[in-house]
């Protein structure tokens, strides 16, 4: 069963090809601290841009290596994609953009990506 995550204006809408997630983290980074991102993992290619590719811009900071996709209209994050340890193409989906999730049902880890 797929899922969708949006952004914020609507412009921007993903697809993901994957059980809606039942565990997530939260990161104390100072990008997903500030953002208050609660991420789910997915295999890069259960990810397709449905709408608003053209609206998206990409943002990296620290090591450069995720692609934090906002819309560049509303400025909502819905996904980020990147590598995982072992080199596959992943991504990362921000539950708080998925329509209709129950995020206290979801099992929440607590990641210290301050201290990476």
């Amino acid at each position: 069963m797929s899922f969708q995550s949006t952004c914020h204006c609507g412009a921007v809408s993903v697809m993901v090809d994957a059980d809606r997630p039942t565990k997530a983290i939260k990161c104390n980074c100072s990008h997903c601290s500030i953002k208050s991102l609660v991420l789910a993992a997915v295999p890069g290619e259960a990810v397709t841009i449905d709408r608003g590719e053209d609206q998206l811009k990409t943002y990296r900071f620290n090591r450069k290596v995720i692609d934090h996709r906002f819309c560049s209209n509303c400025g909502v994050q819905p996904f980020s994609q990147g590598k995982g340890k072992d080199g596959a193409a992943m991504a990362m989906i921000n539950l708080r953009c998925v329509p209709g999730i129950d995020l206290d049902s979801v099992e929440i880890t607590h990641f210290d990506g301050a201290s990476v």
